[in-house]
């Protein structure tokens, strides 16, 4: 049976210490979450925190910000990279028995972490970020979604194996509610982000750059372009077309 490693995630992490050659996530942890908390005073714990970059964008606004992940690999490129603010630090540790008494923090979050695990251990995952979550705090899971033709490619490449995280699967909006639901938690939000840039720009990058051609991370359109799409996505945010079309996905729910 096929899963996601610990060395699966130090060789990635080691590939991607320059974090400027890796694909940023926008704000939209911070974007959904200060909807529903006021981040200035807030404790925040990102679980499998990467690059450390979601946590990065709310650095800004007092809250108190914990990144933990277990890839020596990646807490260096976090520790590297940290801002010059207070109240934010990098902790070494297990996502499945976290350093933290019971009801520690306000908000607990992940992107792109629950997917690699199947259900019962995904479970016992989520139990533990309710565990540190005080009560009426918030727990943000993010989560690829699952009717993308990113989904088609991922799995071609898990059954080659050549996917880079080893086995991944992934959600509808349907489904993560109900899996929140179904774990005592009351869902109260949630969000899609379209893939920018493209599936097909990011494919051909990759392409070229393993013939020594490298490419921009972003392509350069004209500004007005660039001004049309974003207005056409966040005018989408919420609508049941975006929730289903995403690639990721987000729901957001209540202890």
């Amino acid at each position: 049976m096929k899963e996601s490693t610990k060395k699966n995630w130090d060789d990635f992490w080691d590939q991607k210490s320059d974090t400027k050659e890796v694909y940023a996530n926008t704000d939209r942890i911070r974007r959904n979450l200060s909807k529903h908390l006021e981040l200035d005073g807030a404790r925040i714990l990102e679980v499998g925190a990467g690059t450390g970059r979601d946590s990065f964008y709310m650095a800004q606004d007092g809250a108190e910000l914990v990144l933990l992940d277990y890839s020596m690999n990646s807490l260096k490129i976090i520790r590297n990279n940290l801002p010059s603010v207070e109240h934010i630090s990098a902790v070494g540790g297990d996502a499945f028995a976290l350093p933290f008494p019971d009801g520690t923090f306000d908000a607990v979050f992940h992107q792109g972490l629950l997917e690699h695990f199947r259900k019962g251990i995904a479970e016992d995952l989520l139990r533990e970020n309710i565990r540190v979550l005080k009560p009426g705090g918030l727990l943000i899971v993010d989560v690829p979604q699952r009717w993308h033709i990113y989904t088609v490619i991922k799995h071609i490449l898990i059954a080659l194996n050549a996917w880079f995280a080893g086995w991944e699967r992934e959600f509808s909006v349907t489904e993560l509610r109900k899996l929140l639901k179904d774990l005592g938690l009351q869902p109260v939000d949630a969000y899609g982000e379209w893939m920018y840039p493209s599936l097909v720009y990011r494919t051909f990058r990759e392409a070229f750059y393993k013939i020594g051609v490298k490419l921009p991370l972003y392509p350069r359109l004209l500004p007005p372009v660039s001004r049309l799409r974003e207005k056409i996505r966040n005018g989408m945010d919420g609508t049941a077309v975006k929730l289903n079309t995403a690639l990721s996905i987000g729901v957001i729910a209540r202890k």
